[in-house]
């Protein structure tokens, strides 16, 4: 109980303010989470539902009593998504590798027109109709950036899960946004950390583009890849 207390207790001065504990923690293991999935290694899914969970009770930082500056449902709801996803993908993964004869767990590939035409088609109608719920739940404002957010990591995950190169890109398209929301509620450590992702994510496109055009020669040839869709 003393080191649960002390976990959502902690912060880490910074300057005149102080950093929760919790957020940076979430962050790191957020991070190590994209280290892997730009890899291709399983373990990426479980260390991104620890980063998860941590972050879940910093989002809902009023609904806990904590120190954190605004409550941002988007935000923490997408933490719930992302575990749910996360058990997918993990699943997915696994199922991969194991099936495989190279051992891996996932072949990059590109998602079919029709399924982009539908991401961003879910993308817009997703934030639309989640803003005016976030914004009843009390959500940090602009509110639809809240949503926005939220959508995006979801269609993200998923493609990630899927193995679809595009998913890369859609994080991409939440950095955008998220940045400037975090920075403007307060939650400094998860702004810095997108920032870098808005980098690292441009970083893994490239990585699974090179890697769908090698991988689907050396190890299907003639075949469309693992993750595109029909």
């Amino acid at each position: 109980m003393d080191l649960l207390r002390w976990l959502f207790e902690a912060q880490i001065p910074v300057g005149g303010s102080a950093l929760v504990l919790r957020e940076v923690l979430g962050n790191i293991f957020g991070l190590l989470s994209a280290l892997g999935g730009m890899r291709r290694k399983v373990w990426a899914w479980p260390m991104g539902i620890v980063g998860n969970i941590l972050l879940l009770t910093v989002f809902l930082g009023n609904v806990f009593g904590a120190a954190a500056p605004a409550t941002l449902w988007g935000q923490a709801g997408r933490q719930v998504m992302f575990i749910a996803v996360a058990v997918y993908g993990w699943y997915r993964w696994r199922q991969g590798r194991e099936s495989s004869s190279q051992g891996r767990a996932i072949v990059p590939g590109w998602a079919s027109t029709k399924v982009r035409i539908a991401l961003i088609g879910a993308m817009i109608a997703g934030t639309a109709a989640l803003t005016p719920l976030f914004d009843a739940l009390g959500s940090y404002p602009p509110v639809w950036a809240d949503a926005w957010t939220f959508m995006g990591s979801l269609l993200a995950t998923y493609g990630m899960a899927r193995g679809w190169t595009e998913f890369w890109l859609i994080w991409v398209a939440v950095d955008i946004v998220g940045v400037p929301l975090l920075f403007s509620a307060g939650y400094y450590a998860s702004a810095v950390m997108y920032l870098f992702y808005g980098f690292f994510t441009l970083t893994g496109f490239f990585v699974w583009w090179r890697a769908e055009k090698r991988e689907r020669i050396l190890v299907h040839p003639g075949a469309a890849p693992v993750g595109a869709a029909r």
